[in-house]
Parts: C-alpha cells; structure tokens; sequence
C-alpha cells in the first residue's frame, strides 16, 4: 500500500521536509553562534549570504507541510473503500495505531510552519535581518517535530494493510463511550453553538481592536496577545461544536457526529468550507500574537505593527467566513435540534 501514489508523494513530502529542515538546522547552530552583524568579516558576509537560500528552501518545505495536511485527510477518506468496516477518514486512520498520531502531528506542523512563514516574511521586511535569530531558533525548535511527524507518518503508511478489519466513526464519536470523542460527541448541541458564538464573537473584538492602528502601541500588543488567545479559543471551540452540533445539522440526522464525513462529495465538501478558514483564522490569530511578543526593531518600525495588524485583521475575515458557512450549514438544514 506504500506504492499508493498519494501516499508515496506524502511520505516524500515527509522525509524529504524533515531532512531539509535537519539540514537547516545544522546551519541554524552556525548562525546563531556565529552571527555578528557589526563584522564585515568574510564569514560572516557568507552566512548573510548562505541565509537567502536557506530561507528560501525552509519557505518551500513550511509551505509544502501546510498543504501536506489538507492532502493528508483527503486520501485518508480516499482511501476508505479499501478497508473492511471503514466508511470515512476515520475508518482508514483507524487501521494503524499510528494513525491519529500522525494526524495530530501533522496538525502541529501546520501550525508551527504557519508562525514560521510570518517570521520569514517580517524578516525579509527589514534590511538588517531583524528577525534572522529567531526565525532559526525557532527552526531549531519545529525540527524535532517534524521527525517526529514524518517517523510517524511512515510508520503509519507502511503498517496499512488492506485486509484490515477497522471500524469507522460510528463506535469512535458516539455519546456512550469513553474518550476524548465522546466528550465531545456528548456535549449539548446549544451549549456548543453558544459556546463558538462567544468564541467568535471575543476573538471579533479583540481581532478588530488588534488591526486598528490607531491604538497605544501597549494597546495594541494587549489586544494582539488576547486575540492570539482567542483564536485558539475558538479553535478548540469549533472542533466540539462541529462534533456536537453542526455535523448533525449537514447529515440531517441526530446521532451521526463525525467531523470527517463532511469532507466527502455527497455532502458537497462542506467541511473543507469549516476547516479551512479555521485553520486559517487560527494561524493568523496566533501569527499576529507571535509578531507583537517580539523587541520592534528599528528598520521594522512601520512594517511589523502594519503586518501584526494585518494578520490580526485577515484572522477576523477567516473566523467570519467560517461563522457565515456554519450559519448556512444550520439554516439550510431541515434537522431541527434547538427549540424543536
């Protein structure tokens, strides 16, 4: 099942991601323990020089783990038909004991990839290498993850076999078993949409108050670190309202929880709609957070405020992009939960 195509361009996509970053992280240790902007030495020229094609590449492979997870879950649920008991993703991460770890880590590196590309391109804002330090010390942080993603990746490709007997997401997100899925499957439909609404609606204002520009500079780091919180918020928050409430109302039914099936095509990809924005909207949140943590240097002095802002500005079209698709979602459906 290795030679699948998909997952042979997953797996590349893996190892080859984690030993360019490896390879990355080797000249990170020399930069950071060599790196003297004040030196017009010639190693230090060829370190300034050495870093454009670095960044480039590490550009390249944290934009290719960002799209390495929506290809990662759509094969998953590709793939079903090739498994006894499966009938969605969840079915063919269920084959492997790996398989839901890969998942998450993959989730990880979208997210550590995504802060990883904000600081890349600030940086490249600025014409003293502002940030050149902590983009590569936090490169040095994002390696071990990614071997542990791409560890965890092969090993669940290569223990897929296709006469595994898996079960589906029926006995996984049901109310009466154990786990953090049925926790989430058992939450009260009203109390999880009213839950997102506030979610929503604080990462709003503080997103809003974050992009303004016109607030002290204190202000505004304040309500950048709120909206960075906020929107992990409502990250969590919308995962158990999409278990416990919005899925219902796309299947049309009371008791059909999953939050993968809503990727298929019978359900017209509705939660490619859900996911992307919130996975967007979260990254930016946290991206804009990450930005205003930061010492202003003085050649970033207008571009970074401008960016955070930005970032805080394009999370708050994400998050409302993803509120007018679960409305829709709720609206259009004929299932009646609430006040029924």
């Amino acid at each position: 099942m290795i030679l699948h195509p998909p997952i042979l361009a997953l797996v590349l996509a893996s190892l080859i991601g984690c030993g360019l970053i490896a390879w990355a992280s080797l000249f990170a240790w020399r930069l950071l323990a060599r790196w003297d902007l004040a030196s017009g030495a010639e190693s230090q020229i060829a370190l300034e020089r050495r870093t454009y094609l670095v960044s480039t590449v590490m550009a390249f492979v944290m934009a290719m783990q960002i799209g390495a997870l929506v290809l990662f879950v759509f094969n998953a649920d590709r793939m079903a038909a090739m498994f006894v008991g499966a009938m969605c993703a969840v079915g063919t991460l269920n084959a492997s004991v790996y398989g839901f770890p890969a998942l998450y880590a993959k989730m990880a590196m979208f997210f550590a990839a995504s802060l990883w590309l904000v600081a890349d391109h600030v940086d490249g804002r600025g014409r003293d290498y502002p940030l050149t330090r902590f983009k590569y010390r936090l490169l040095l942080a994002i390696a071990p993850l990614a071997l542990v993603e791409a560890g965890l990746s092969l090993a669940y490709f290569l223990d897929l076999k296709a006469d595994t007997l898996t079960s589906c997401c029926g006995s996984l997100f049901t109310p009466n078993k154990d786990g953090i899925a049925a926790e989430m499957a058992s939450f009260d439909a009203a109390s999880a949409l009213g839950l997102i609404a506030a979610a929503l609606l604080l990462a709003g204002g503080t997103g809003l108050a974050a992009g303004s520009g016109r607030l002290p500079t204190g202000v505004l780091r304040v309500a950048s670190l709120a909206h960075g919180a906020a929107s992990l918020f409502v990250f969590g928050a919308a995962l158990i309202a999409i278990v416990s409430a919005l899925s219902l109302y796309v299947y049309e039914h009371p008791h059909h929880h999953c939050p993968f099936c809503i990727l298929k095509r019978e359900y017209g990809y509705v939660g490619f709609a859900l996911y992307l924005p919130l996975f967007a909207g979260t990254a930016l949140g946290a991206g804009g957070a990450m930005l205003r943590t930061l010492p202003l240097p003085a050649s970033l002095n207008v571009a970074l405020p401008s960016i955070a802002g930005g970032l805080a500005r394009a999370s708050v079209a994400a998050f409302a992009l993803f509120a007018a698709v679960a409305a829709a979602i709720v609206w259009r459906s004929g299932l009646i939960l609430i006040g029924g």
